[in-house]
């Protein structure tokens, strides 16, 4: 029986991070030590300084680092990848003794997979996916339950009636974040407007392109659309900084408390709130599980009901419609909501 701990949200992060793209779509090792002991980290696309999901995750290894005293690797991927390309960075990390070997994003399910049959006595996780294996644990969030109080929120803060979604692609995940919007956002106000859209269709280039999303994003505000909401990575950034250009209208974030981040610092006046994956929680646990000598295996659901997925309150903009967030989650967690996935 694996352990299923009570999920408490992680520490900010604790160093400030340069917002910076001109590292963006490069495979390359970000730290580690290389005694061949420790925790191995492979990055999605974006890397560690995505002030995102990928930085979520880092924050988890940053954590046991300090705390179990373990070492870790980091590792990132690149656009357009093959599936020999993200099997040869796991490879390359569990054939030096990393244990465990964390692929962090859903394109690291076939990789896993695989790889996790050649390495038997290694521990692999991979993040927002369900992967099959003795020794791998599946890390899946409720997307799309922090995405409906993400809705709620966007309804009652819009003052044009029109509020906006930005994916970064079109799969299932996305998917998840964008019905969870759309439901909270109709079921809180019959009259609101809700575009949504995708950057890149069949492509996951939409996580790593924060131009693309910028410009999106000025053409849903010229649209009158005044909230808008981007789950889409190191992408997120470029709308963040269109909407701060633009007085009166809201950024909703994603992953991490966005308006936490040190790198989007300038930006944070206007960011309304986050919908935040404790990606940071999940992976420390599973890191301590190993370390315990019983590693967790099979999927492990991260939900709105123990904090895996939360709305975040800072900068205090959403005080004030805090007892109607409070309201959506209590009827999610009792059942009296069902929320859609797609």
């Amino acid at each position: 029986m694996r352990r299923v701990s009570t999920i408490a949200v992680a520490g900010a992060t604790t160093a400030a991070l340069a917002f910076t793209l001109t590292a963006c779509g490069e495979s390359s090792t970000e730290s580690g030590g290389g005694n061949g002991k420790g925790v191995g980290l492979a990055f999605d696309v974006g890397g560690r300084d995505d002030h995102s999901f990928n930085e979520s995750a880092a924050r988890g290894l940053d954590k046991a680092m300090k705390e179990l005293k373990v070492d870790g690797k980091m590792m990132t991927a690149k656009n357009g990848e093959t599936e020999a390309e993200r099997e040869q960075r796991l490879s390359s990390l569990a054939d030096k003794g990393y244990n465990p070997v964390i692929g962090v994003g859903f394109n690291y399910k076939n990789s896993i997979e695989k790889v996790a049959k050649d390495f038997p006595k290694t521990s692999f996780a991979v993040v927002d996916s369900i992967a099959s294996g003795s020794n791998v644990e599946s890390i899946t969030f409720g997307e799309q339950e922090g995405s409906y109080l993400a809705g709620v929120a966007a309804a009652l803060k819009s003052k044009t009636h029109k509020v906006g979604f930005i994916g970064a692609t079109d799969n299932a995940l996305i998917q998840k974040f964008k019905a969870g919007f759309e439901q909270g956002a109709k079921d809180t106000d019959s009259k609101v407007e809700v575009r949504s859209d995708v950057l890149f269709s069949g492509s996951d280039k939409g996580f790593n392109d924060p131009a693309s999303a910028k410009e999106k994003a000025k053409g849903m505000l010229d649209q009158g659309i005044d909230v808008i909401y981007t789950a889409a990575g190191l992408s997120g950034n470029g709308s963040i900084e269109a909407i701060s250009q633009k007085p009166g209208t809201w950024a909703i974030g994603v992953d991490s408390d966005q308006y936490q981040q040190p790198g989007l610092e300038k930006y944070k006046s206007s960011i309304l709130t986050s919908v935040v994956k404790n990606v940071d929680v999940a992976v420390f646990d599973f890191i301590k599980s190993v370390q315990d000598g019983k590693p967790f295996t099979g999927e492990h659901k991260y939900l709105l009901k123990d904090n895996g997925v939360s709305l975040a309150t800072s900068g205090g903009f959403i005080d004030d419609i805090k007892s109607k967030i409070e309201e959506a989650k209590k009827n999610i967690v009792d059942g009296k909501i069902t929320v859609k996935t797609s």
